[in-house]
């Protein structure tokens, strides 16, 4: 048995040149505001990722059956946010220019924008589904533009991106005002453009602390794991070109429930991403 602590994502291949699907971790830790430590996140969803079966019952496909590859962590420099954020935005474009698609494990839910400037590049239009207790639609927080709780109001200025937000139970007025929520998968399945690329975005708060209490900004009245698989089965078929895992800070959850289930929304969403 491969030794955990020095094993890429459970199933991952050594041969990069023969994956089509892109494991990258980013460590983002700069602007979050309550409590912080979403930079050891990559490594706890490695770890606890060897406590899975390879198995989905959900999606009824098999990780041994894929060709995905884990190409480690970004080197980010703390306190340098700029170059973050460049780096992001550099390393995504090439995996994508690639004809790779990608799954990100984060690190802080900001770095969903260079990810997606990236995949701009490459995609004219995106349909961003967005699991979230937090719009993150505010236009500056504690006076940044760039912040995990305006990061999806600079993915809306990208242009080219519609955006269906779903467990969204937490934000100011205006941006409930702006919200236009999600409120089942019938009507995720309605909405959605079967023609169209999808991008993924998974905050880990999206959960109720019940089932992930390590997570930087836990919000009561959250999504159970089988509510999650009933929106994930309507993606099933689409065209999943990439997606990230966010916010999860696994020091506050000593159980290591919480790097447990973000590791298998990571396991499901790679099934996803297989086309």
């Amino acid at each position: 048995m491969k030794d955990v602590f020095n094993s890429g994502y459970i199933g991952s291949t050594t041969r990069e040149e023969l994956a089509d699907i892109f494991l990258l971790g980013c460590p983002l830790d700069a602007t979050s505001s309550f409590r912080g430590g979403t930079k050891f996140a990559p490594e706890s969803i490695r770890r606890a990722s060897w406590t899975l079966e390879t198995y989905s019952p959900y999606l009824k496909k098999d990780l041994d059956e894929m060709m995905f590859y884990d190409a480690g962590n970004l080197e980010l420099r703390p306190g340098d946010l700029a170059y973050s954020l460049e780096l992001i935005e550099s390393s995504v474009t090439e995996i994508v220019a690639k004809g790779k698609k990608i799954l990100v494990l984060g690190g802080e839910h900001l770095l969903t924008y260079p990810v997606l400037k990236a995949m701009k590049r490459h995609f004219r239009e995106i349909q961003v589904v967005h699991f979230d207790a937090h719009c993150d639609l505010r236009d500056e927080y504690e006076g940044q533009k760039l912040s995990h709780a305006t990061v999806m109001k600079r993915v809306k200025e990208l242009g080219g991106s519609e955006m269906f937000q779903i467990g969204v139970r937490s934000g100011t007025k205006r941006e409930f005002e702006e919200l236009v929520p999600i409120e089942s998968p019938a009507s995720l399945a309605a909405r959605l453009n079967r023609n169209m690329p999808v991008y993924v975005s998974f905050d880990m708060d999206v959960f109720d602390p019940s089932l992930a209490a390590g997570v930087t900004t836990p919000e009561p009245g959250g999504l159970m794991f089988k509510e999650v698989m009933q929106y994930f089965s309507v993606l099933v078929g689409m065209n999943i070109i990439g997606g990230d895992i966010v916010e999860l800070a696994p020091d506050y959850d000593t159980t290591l429930v919480s790097s447990i289930s973000a590791s298998k929304v990571a396991r499901e969403m790679l099934m996803l991403l297989h086309a």
